[in-house]
């Protein structure tokens, strides 16, 4: 019968699909094993030091702060429980999830648009997650995002047209996740809401509930994050940290500079992904002359919105803030290859359908991979940190870290003057300042003197055994019109410590690490260079009162 014979043929392209979507996420891990190694960045220390702390049992912002959402913590928590408290695990973490992405990513295309739709969807989102100009070899809360917004996705779609309350409270769950885990994830609730909206029946009540269901999931992870905040009592720096001092780093760039690093990151971006994205255009040029992609459009032009919005937070624009533009994009780039191959002389020629699918598909997304080939296949993990982060002392802090680890006790406190969070992560130890980015104290904001103070302050308090000194202008983005009192301070403060170590990075190849007497005479011969110090130690008895 003609039914059966289309549902084995709907079944036979669904096995074909399946099988290309694991060649992908085969030919994905490939890649990121060989980069597991690459040592953390600033972001990813940050997380790894948070989730170090929630596994000792301290809950955020009582022992570091920063002004994201803590659910990125607990995923790095989760991931350093289950896998290790190395970078590699921590990447292992982030290959998972970027493995799930790749899956939900078909499953959404494929819904919103068709198998074929799916696959091109699922292998555009790889490919461009692999993109080293999206420093997508890092974990960033970006990647950990996309996975509930994805599930949401999934879930508000799956019940449009019958709308059952409690599925819809649980796809808003997922979208409040997403906003759980950094607060630009918040944005895709709109997506989450406008469906659960017209997707229930045309009746007002019946709408309000749907639409009311939704808000409320979409609420519950935030309200239970504020009641576990109130019961660890950590609420007041919770709230300082996520919405004050967040809404003053996200209001602080003029437009003007917002357009100026729109423009600077696009123009780092595109060299190598432009033929990506010249197919995600045609998709989305497809709307004008296609009545099929016309019909499909509404939900993939509202993920487009969200993406937008989201990447645009704060008009900074840095490069992994586009991560959360790829849903959209790649559905796009289905929606074009889709668009193509149903044309009329397609249809009466499946061979060439097929062709010109796996050429639309193929074309753009392995031009990219070629022209990134020496980050992706050739260079090591120390090569590729220096290709993508320039001289930032990311190798350098692991040595630092096991240099402090094996010449302290659990119970000794060490404290960084800088920028370097992977440091604390690396060392295994509490700092005695809660402030792991100096960033807020050179920003203009009204909290940054009181900041310094409270830096001062918590250092002098903890009095800690060692104390490293970042002297790198990418570990404080100094401005003209920053208060330097913490760098005066720093001055007097240490010469209650003596210089033990010295690391002055001379050129992306050559780093010279000096430590002990060595260290205390050295000069060093760049501005890029980071200082160990140990606290003197109290002079014996009968040396204070030998005459």
């Amino acid at each position: 019968m003609p039914g059966g014979s289309r549902g084995r043929e709907s079944g036979r392209a669904l096995l074909q699909a399946w099988i290309v979507v694991a060649l992908i996420l085969a030919g994905v891990a490939m890649v990121r094993l060989r980069l597991v190694d690459l040592p953390l960045d600033r972001d990813e220390g940050e997380y790894a030091y948070f989730g170090q702390l929630l596994l000792q049992g301290i809950p955020p912002y009582a022992g570091a702060y920063n002004f994201k959402m803590p659910g990125i913590y607990v995923v790095y928590a989760a991931i350093l429980a289950a896998l290790g408290q190395t970078p590699t695990a921590i990447h292992v973490g982030l290959l998972i999830a970027n493995a799930i992405a790749i899956v939900l990513m078909f499953l959404v295309g494929r819904r919103l648009i068709g198998t074929l739709g799916g696959v091109v969807a699922g292998a555009a989102y790889a490919t461009l997650t692999l993109s080293p100009r999206l420093l997508s070899s890092s974990a960033y809360a970006e990647h950990f995002v996309v996975v509930p917004v994805l599930l949401g996705v999934l879930s508000v779609t799956r019940a449009s047209g019958r709308p059952r309350l409690a599925a819809l409270f649980g796809a808003g769950a997922l979208f409040g996740a997403a906003f759980v885990v950094k607060q630009s994830g918040g944005v895709f609730a709109l997506f989450g809401l406008l469906c659960a909206l017209t997707g229930a029946p045309s009746h007002l009540r019946r709408r309000l509930a749907a639409g009311t269901a939704f808000v409320v999931g979409a609420l519950a992870p935030y309200v239970a994050l504020c009641l576990l905040m109130l019961l660890a009592g950590t609420f007041g720096s919770f709230w300082f940290w996520t919405f004050t001092y967040a809404y003053h780093y996200g209001t602080g760039e003029p437009l003007a500079q917002g357009v100026k690093n729109l423009w600077t990151a696009l123009g780092l971006i595109l060299p190598t992904c432009y033929l990506a994205v010249a197919l995600s255009a045609l998709g989305l040029s497809a709307v004008a002359w296609d009545p099929v992609t016309r019909s499909r459009f509404a939900p993939v032009g509202l993920l487009l919105l969200c993406g937008v919005t989201a990447t645009s937070a704060g008009l900074y624009f840095r490069h992994q803030y586009f991560i959360l533009l790829l849903p959209a994009v790649t559905l796009l780039a289905g929606l074009a290859v889709d668009a193509v191959t149903r044309r009329p002389a397609m249809r009466a020629a499946p061979t060439l359908r097929a062709a010109v699918a796996i050429a639309l598909t193929a074309v753009p997304l392995l031009h990219l991979v070629y022209l990134e080939r020496a980050i992706l296949f050739i260079g090591t993990p120390r090569q590729v940190g220096r290709a993508l982060y320039g001289m930032n002392p990311f190798p350098e802090a692991v040595e630092i870290g096991k240099y402090l680890k094996d010449r302290t006790s659990v119970e000794d406190r060490i404290a960084v003057v800088g920028s370097e969070p992977e440091i604390y992560f690396y060392a295994q130890r509490r700092g005695a300042t809660g402030y792991v980015y100096t960033y807020p104290l050179m920003d203009p904001h009204p909290y940054a003197v009181r900041m310094q103070q409270e830096m001062i302050r918590e250092i002098e308090a903890g009095d800690p055994r060692f104390v490293v000194y970042v002297r790198f202008w990418y570990s404080w983005l100094v401005r003209p019109e920053s208060d330097q009192a913490i760098f005066r301070w720093f001055d007097e403060y240490q010469k209650r410590f003596e210089r033990v170590g010295v690391v002055d990075i001379l050129s992306p190849g050559q780093t010279r690490y000096l430590w002990g007497e060595a260290a205390a005479a050295y000069t060093p011969a760049t501005d890029r260079w980071i200082a160990v110090y140990e606290r003197r130690r109290a002079p014996a008895a009968n040396e204070r009162t030998r005459p």
